[in-house]
């Protein structure tokens, strides 16, 4: 009885998310697979994203980031919090804390959002797609269905606006994401509902998550540019980081 309930409302958001979607691209001149300009980003800031929830998984201290080399001076688990402190912070500067659920097994990150309203999902430990469904689990339990985007925790670029756009163009399709700057991982899953997402996060996730979602090649650097390796914290730094791994990356320099 219940999915036979549930179906007749989920055809109607679909409907309404893909006539929007097409009316924006009218307007616009956009079409899948076209790159959508910073311009276009900015204007979209102003419609209202207050009923986003933001899951973000973030990596223990101790297993995170091991491709990454730090400056001499720099610990690896400290840089790792950095970034993840960078992310949350203009994750918290554009919704609602209690919009904000963080799977996570690390103390410190977990103290840092639960300080600040958050709320905090313990880690599984069984790898990335794992954690992200227990972050959806919580939020279906806590929150109910709605709108619901999935963030990498390693984007020290991020502004807020970055995610207030990106959150904006979701709204036009029944399921989207960002893809990283090479193309081929991706920073970004959104669902007009939570039990829609469906997470495939790994190597070649951009190929698995096109399969279901719709492609957004958003030209947002700050957004796209998720730190794993020693190439991309250079890319991060030509950017701009956020004040936590500015203030952790100059101990090396102390």
């Amino acid at each position: 009885m219940h999915g036979k309930a549930h179906a007749p409302c989920k055809t109607i958001i679909d409907t309404v998310a893909t006539s929007l979607a097409v009316i924006f691209a009218a307007a616009t001149g956009r079409c899948r697979g076209e790159h959508v300009g910073a311009d276009t980003i900015s204007s979209m800031c102003s419609l209202d994203i207050k009923h986003w929830r933001v899951i973000v998984p973030v990596k223990g201290q101790l297993s995170a980031k091991t491709r990454l080399h730090p400056p001499a001076g720099v610990a690896r688990a400290d840089l790792a919090h950095a970034l993840a402190l960078d992310t949350l912070t203009a994750v918290l500067s554009c919704v609602t804390p209690d919009h904000l659920i963080v799977v996570t097994s690390d103390e410190l990150t977990a103290t840092f959002v639960r300080d600040l309203g958050g709320t905090v999902v313990a880690d599984p430990g069984l790898g990335l797609n794992p954690a992200v469904a227990q972050g959806i689990e919580q939020v279906q339990r806590i929150l109910g269905p709605g709108p619901t985007a999935v963030l990498l925790g390693d984007i020290p670029t991020l502004r807020p606006e970055d995610l207030a756009g990106a959150l904006s163009q979701c709204w036009m399709h029944p399921r989207a994401f960002v893809p990283d700057w090479s193309g081929t991982g991706t920073v970004l899953l959104s669902s007009l509902s939570a039990r829609d997402l469906q997470p495939r996060f790994g190597a070649h996730s951009a190929r698995e998550h096109g399969r279901t979602h719709m492609r957004l090649d958003l030209d947002v650097p700050a957004l796209r540019t998720d730190v794993d390796d020693d190439e991309s914290l250079r890319q991060a730094l030509a950017i701009g980081v956020g004040r936590h791994t500015a203030a952790v990356l100059h101990q090396a320099r102390g």
